[in-house]
């Protein structure tokens, strides 16, 4: 049987707790640390949205120092430690204000800000999927594995790339310094859904490592009464993992559903006899959906487009085509 924490690599509450709590040991100078990581870490990424440097965001996700008070959400969830659950989400909350507003005073200095809304930092992280919200899910399983087992922790640099955490929140404040709030809600739900997920998978694996069980036992010592994982604690996670998939189930769905009424639409253009005409882009606006063709001569009935659509999606949404006139040329 698959042994996900052996007991000769298993880190100890009071290891995990000196790691994940902020209290336990030095800690001002982890404070510290974490302010000064975090601020940087802040900086660097909204840097690499505005200047749509993918190797700069990758960046701010090493230097990141998110993961921790997360990580220790989950760890105070398990071992039913009331204090470390909400010192940890205040600094997460903190950590979200502070990221949020770097981005919206760096969109303040650029020429024109809405120029940044269209780069590809931006573009990428403002409609997640539920593809993203797995990803987080198997991703926060790795990271509270590495925390746990003393013989991986190097792959936590990688899993900081992979779960993101500061730059989506770079994207919330440059989109909201920016004037576009619904692009700033779609970066937040993909910074909430990773937060979420890897809480979750946090708790999971600590709880299957035995340390709810050390800590109630570490606690029983002392005189302290049996401890108790706290109930209401997986019940907010619960909610909170409904309330970001929500959403997120939404824009898998458009994306799905244009995909479909991309492929719809050639298929009209074809049906026509215009073998030069193509689909460039479609795109949602609330129930209705543009669809952009280039093509050189007069379009078939939009009628025909709408009645395919119409069997496609289950609510029926009104087509508009953007008729632009004309055709690619293929160069030598």
């Amino acid at each position: 049987m698959l042994n996900l924490i052996p007991d000769s690599q298993r880190r100890t509450l009071d290891e995990l707790a000196e790691r994940l709590d902020f209290s336990v040991g030095d800690s001002r100078s982890k404070q510290s640390a974490f302010w000064i990581m975090l601020t940087l870490s802040g900086i660097i990424a909204v840097s690499g949205v505005v200047a749509d440097s993918t190797a700069t965001v990758i960046g701010a996700m090493i230097v990141a120092p998110l993961s921790t008070p997360i990580l220790g959400i989950g760890l105070g969830i398990v071992t039913a430690r009331a204090r470390l659950i909400l010192s940890s989400v205040g600094f997460v909350l903190i950590g979200v204000v502070l990221v949020t507003v770097l981005g919206v005073l760096m969109s303040q200095l650029l020429p024109n800000p809405t120029n940044v809304l269209a780069n590809s930092q931006v573009t990428g992280r403002t409609s997640p999927t539920l593809v993203d919200l797995v990803a987080a899910l198997a991703t926060g399983l790795v990271g509270a594995i590495a925390i746990t087992r003393r013989d991986v922790g190097d792959v936590l640099p990688g899993v900081a790339i992979a779960i993101s955490l500061v730059p989506p929140l770079g994207v919330v404040g440059v989109c909201l310094g920016s004037g576009a709030p619904s692009l700033a809600l779609g970066a937040f739900v993909l910074f909430a859904s990773n937060v979420v997920a890897m809480i979750i998978t946090s708790a999971i694996v600590l709880t299957v490592g035995g340390y709810g069980r050390e800590a109630a036992d570490l606690a029983e010592s002392r005189g302290l009464g049996p401890q108790r994982p706290r109930l209401r604690a997986y019940a907010v996670l619960a909610v909170a993992l409904v309330v970001v998939a929500v959403p997120m189930v939404g824009n898998s769905l458009s994306s799905l559903w244009s995909r479909q009424i991309a492929t719809a639409a050639d298929q009209w253009l074809t049906d026509s006899g215009d073998t030069g005409g193509e689909v460039t882009d479609v795109s949602w606006s609330g129930s209705t959906v543009t669809v952009s063709v280039l093509a050189p001569q007069e379009l078939p009935p939009i009628d025909d487009l709408q009645q395919t659509v119409d069997d496609l999606v289950p609510w029926d949404p009104e087509v508009v085509v953007v008729h632009t006139v004309g055709g690619r040329q293929g160069g030598d």
